[in-house]
């Protein structure tokens, strides 16, 4: 809510949806000429004149009134946000972010109006402009704690405390800009927080939509013969997933020293003729060069043979042999002579067959990229099956053969993973997809990108810009109009301040009060157990911290226009304990499936029902956030 914006006590003690003053009704001022003479038509509905040199300027005159005219309404009835403070109470749970993903939706989209705050004048809104600021906390903005009391209402918006005068700790801006903090819950089940940035970006498809690619679906089964060639990777695909392309498809590889490039199919090859497919999968060590293959296996698709198998001698010293992944020992690869030079020619040899062979694999750019092999027909399964959540993320081969083929692999432990029996998986995967139509193991028919969404809004010219650390146009951006990306939240200011006057919709994510608190922390695995005693970090000054995105986001709403709606939102709270707590569980569960007895284990490291219940509280503590909404004037 916009500082000025008081809620009606009224409402607020009868329960009702809080409103602020209804403006004074707009009177029109007479219509004046501004020096120019416009003469009357002879009829009045006729929309030219007598002259018809002077037609189109009349016409071209009159929008521009109509134009200046609804301008002048939109100024004395500007767009204002009131929380609706019945409708907070009757969901029993917090506002989450996927209800700010939808509030932006009404404001950029056609998307309807929220049930849990009411937007005065939707139409006024200019631009919209969503700032994630993990890491501001109730106390950072002088909040009173969150209510116990089992009759209290913990979700309702809290009013925020104007700073006082001359006070420059925590964030000043908060306070003198917005009224209330609504407080948000992050998404997650009840041991993980999930990600705040997806729920954000991706939301489900209307009804309408999911019809339409329904029907999409099924004509184009309808149109395609059951055969594997159906999922080859398009040149696109291979280029947004980073595969090495051949240069006579693309020239955007650049190959270096090394590298080699499946022969150019014949034009003279028969169309009838069906390319064999070899499923294939690598496994690499460290070199002091990096990663180099140490061993590659080939499948043939239809026969299920082995067709290649080959331990490969790096040409550097091995400084990590990878066992827990590779499987590779010393005394495996201690005989083997076979260099990379005679394992790639062998390869190619075979990529090089007429009709041109098909290469099948689970994010096979990475043992195209081992060997130095450009091929330009690739199957991917971690493409063509998806990831329960969506892209940008990629599912795993074993978590995709667990759920769609009933069974496991990759569970040997510390003996790492058999190239052999991953080839396989991605040979079932396929034969999976087959049977079973191209909509087998997808998720698309139900999830879409905020900027898909707005991109179908009825105007049809909203565009979009997301600004962000990282690289945004890889992952979350994907489907923006514009993506800029950014090192420090100095950049992510100025392409904010940028970016907004050109487009409707604008995200961007200030990240340094959170790295200052220790929030933003590499991501736990049962493959790393965390260190008892860490090394201290570097004392951070907060006031400096705080003083520095309070000076940035004054900064930035002194730059937006008028009529900007702005939705600044926390995302979550302190994720550091819920993260030590879930790499605990995470190994002593690892442990147990490696077969390990409890008194191996060690008592100490043992997971119980006590921890099991503060892993839960602190989850739930982990999930709470703050939204705060205004309107620039």
């Amino acid at each position: 809510m916009k500082r000025s914006q008081d809620l009606s006590p009224l409402a607020a003690e009868q329960g009702q949806s809080s409103a602020f003053p209804a403006p004074k009704k707009f009177k029109a001022a007479p219509r004046v000429s501004h020096g120019i003479s416009v003469p009357a038509p002879e009829h009045p509905t006729s929309p030219t004149m007598e002259n018809g040199d002077n037609e189109w300027t009349r016409v071209e005159k009159r929008k521009a009134k109509k134009a200046k005219r609804t301008e002048a309404k939109m100024e004395v009835n500007p767009p204002r946000f009131m929380y609706s403070k019945a409708e907070i109470i009757r969901r029993r749970e917090a506002v989450g972010i996927n209800d700010i993903r939808e509030l932006v939706l009404h404001l950029s989209a056609d998307a309807p109006p929220a049930s849990w705050v009411r937007v005065e004048n939707p139409r006024s809104v200019k631009k919209v402009v969503a700032i994630l600021v993990p890491g501001i906390t109730p106390e950072i903005i002088s909040l009173p704690p969150l209510p116990t009391s089992a009759t209290a209402n913990p979700n309702l918006p809290l009013p925020v405390p104007l700073p006082a005068e001359g006070s420059s700790s925590g964030l000043p801006f908060i306070g003198r800009t917005f009224s209330h903090a609504c407080p948000t819950r992050a998404p997650g089940d009840q041991t993980r927080m999930h990600s705040v940035l997806n729920s954000f970006f991706q939301g489900p498809i209307t009804g309408e939509e999911k019809k339409k690619r329904l029907i999409e679906r099924v004509n184009s089964e309808r149109a395609w013969e059951k055969t594997p060639m159906r999922y080859i990777l398009s040149t696109e695909l291979m280029i947004e997933n980073d595969y090495p392309v051949p240069s006579y498809i693309a020239e955007v590889f650049e190959k270096s020293p090394g590298w080699v490039e499946t022969p150019q199919a014949s034009t003279s090859q028969s169309p009838e003729t069906q390319p064999r497919i070899y499923a294939i999968d690598c496994e690499m060590c460290v070199t002091e060069d990096g990663k180099e293959l140490t061993r590659v296996c080939m499948i043939e698709y239809d026969s299920g043979i082995v067709v290649y198998d080959q331990l490969v001698k790096p040409s550097k010293p091995i400084q990590d042999y990878l066992t827990r992944w590779s499987g590779i020992t010393a005394e495996a690869l201690d005989p083997v002579t076979t260099t990379f030079e005679e394992v790639q020619t062998h390869i190619l040899n075979i990529l090089s067959a007429t009709p041109t062979p098909v290469l099948l694999g689970h994010s096979l750019e990475s043992d195209l990229k081992a060997l130095k092999i450009c091929h330009p027909l690739c199957i991917d399964t971690s493409v063509i099956y998806h990831h329960p959540r969506g892209r940008p993320f990629k599912p795993g081969l074993a978590w995709l053969t667990k759920k769609w083929c009933g069974r496991e692999i990759q569970n040997r432990g510390e003996g790492g993973h058999d190239p052999e029996e991953d080839a396989r998986a991605c040979v079932d995967l396929l034969k999976k997809k087959l049977v079973n139509g191209p909509g087998f193991g997808e998720f698309k028919i139900d999830m879409e990108s905020i900027f898909e969404r707005i991109c179908r809004s009825r105007s049809g010219t909203v565009s979009t810009a997301i600004i962000d650390h990282g690289n945004p146009a890889a992952w979350h951006g994907t489907k923006a109009t514009s993506t800029i990306a950014c090192q420090t939240d100095d950049e992510v200011l100025e392409g904010l301040l940028g970016a907004v006057p050109s487009h409707h919709f604008t995200f961007g994510r200030l990240t340094a009060l959170a790295m200052a608190r220790g929030w933003i922390t590499p991501k736990t695995s049962a493959d790393l157990i965390p260190d008892p005693d860490p090394t201290p970090a570097t004392p951070v000054d907060m006031d400096v911290v705080l003083s520095t995105l309070n000076s940035q986001l004054e900064k930035l709403y002194a730059g937006l226009p008028p009529r900007t709606a702005v939705v600044i939102f926390t995302g979550h709270s302190d994720p550091r304990r819920m993260s030590e707590l879930n790499a605990r569980k995470s190994t002593f569960e690892t442990a147990l499936r490696q077969g390990k007895a409890l008194d191996d284990v060690g008592k100490e490291n043992w997971w119980t029902t006590v921890d099991g219940r503060e892993l839960e509280e602190e989850v739930e503590k982990a999930k709470r956030g703050l939204l705060f909404l205004g309107v620039k004037e």
